[in-house]
């Protein structure tokens, strides 16, 4: 470029002005794309919030049922427990019997 262009007549000047003022439209563009962008991290950010407080939710409950579901499979354990304990103790109980009595049915 020669030291005596007229910055009115100047080629360079017309394209270094076109230059900025696209440089200027995609500083707008780009200013607006990020705003969008900002929001709509936010609104994910809230969402996995709210996701979370729901899993913390189901994640009680599914304690909850599990502790529930566990003490109804206990209960026939030990329904069958004290059955057989009956069991025994009339066993036991006929056998003592039976020695009290001089142990009827063995061979005198």
């Amino acid at each position: 470029m020669p030291d005596n262009c007229n910055p009115n007549d100047c080629p360079v000047s017309a394209r270094v002005d076109a230059l900025e003022k696209e440089f200027d439209r995609y500083r707008e563009n780009s200013s607006g794309t990020h705003r969008q962008m900002f929001d709509r991290i936010g609104a994910l950010e809230q969402n996995g919030a709210a996701v979370k407080t729901k899993l913390d939710s189901i994640e009680g409950k599914l304690d909850e049922l599990t502790v529930t579901v566990k003490a109804l499979a206990d209960k026939p354990a030990k329904r069958w427990e004290s059955l057989v304990g009956y069991a025994l103790s009339a066993l036991v109980g006929a056998f003592l019997l039976w020695v009290a009595s001089g142990m009827p049915g063995v061979g005198k």
